[in-house]
């Protein structure tokens, strides 16, 4: 017991302080969490995936490694969720709304402030999590877009979501300036890396505008096992799955706390555009979020 709360004090505790802070000045200081989520998604989130990723050390086989593990762990979550509102036997627009929540796990607001607080100071763990947040977030889009439009037969949506990612844009550019090994002149490495910094405080105080103004979740049975599937079946995939892809270390333990994230803010977004069961998403993210703070600590615990 005495680990338990050191871990949730020193790792996820941080964490959830910053969010509460949203989730309290939000409605008080009429902050909008579109403008909040925007300014994070086009300029922070890309400024820090080019800040990592210009500097990263990783090999180009361990790299494809990880990307091929997460990709079939996420691919396994996004088939529990459907497994599961199948045999429930739920209308398409459900079983589409399950696997849209089990796949599209919170990797970028939680996922990387956990693994920096879990791992301080260590680049190999930032650069595996930001690799890991970038094969998440794509296949998230396109199973998760793909889903939510499978009803209607337009899922073609996602792959030019993906490609439109602007976390994804800054790839090439930074894994050209790592490749040559080319130093950026003071003014932009600066700016940059102070644009990186901002990430992590404005995705969480971001993330806690965004829940206040969901209210307290109504749970219903679809909610639990929907949130179950999320926070229990990506961590048992990827812990099952690890040693089939040879990772060990960092990068195994980094996959798995991935992959036990709750269900992200942008499944509730990408239920509201295509209309699939917006207050059953936007209820489901916030339930997981919350009993996140126990799951997260169970999985902090065993890697």
């Amino acid at each position: 017991m005495p680990a338990l709360l050191s871990i949730f004090l020193n790792v996820l505790a941080p964490v959830f302080l910053l969010v509460s802070f949203g989730y309290i000045a939000g409605p008080r200081l009429n902050l909008e969490s579109r403008t909040l989520t925007r300014f994070s998604y086009f300029i922070l989130i890309p400024a820090f995936t080019f800040d990592v990723m210009s500097s990263a050390r990783i090999g180009a086989a361990l790299a494809g490694q990880m990307v091929a593990y997460t990709v079939i762990v996420h691919l396994g979550c996004a088939a529990t969720g459907y497994v599961v509102a199948t045999l429930l036997r739920r209308p398409p627009k459900m079983v589409a709304a399950y696997m849209l929540i089990a796949i599209f796990g919170n990797v970028g607001n939680f996922g990387i402030p956990i693994i920096q607080f879990r791992f301080p100071g260590s680049d190999q763990a930032l650069v595996a999590g930001t690799v890991y947040f970038l094969a998440i977030s794509s296949i998230a889009f396109v199973v998760g877009v793909a889903a939510a439009n499978w009803h209607r037969g337009s899922a073609w949506r996602a792959a030019l979501a993906v490609v439109k990612t602007p976390a994804l844009i800054a790839v090439p550019p930074a894994l050209l300036v790592n490749s040559l090994q080319i130093e950026l002149p003071p003014l932009l490495s600066r700016s940059i890396s102070l644009l990186s910094a901002a990430m992590i405080p404005t995705m969480l105080v971001a993330l806690g505008v965004q829940l206040s103004g969901a209210g307290m979740p109504r749970l219903t049975l679809d909610t639990v096992l929907a949130a179950a599937v999320r926070l229990v079946a990506g961590p048992a995939l990827a812990l099952a799955l690890a040693p089939l892809f040879g990772l060990d270390g960092i990068e195994r333990a980094v996959g798995i706390l991935q992959a036990a994230m709750p269900a992200a803010v942008l499944a509730s977004i990408i239920a509201v555009e295509n209309d699939l069961l917006p207050e059953f998403v936007i209820t489901t993210v916030l339930f997981s979020t919350l009993l996140s703070i126990i799951t997260l600590t169970v999985v902090l615990a065993i890697v």
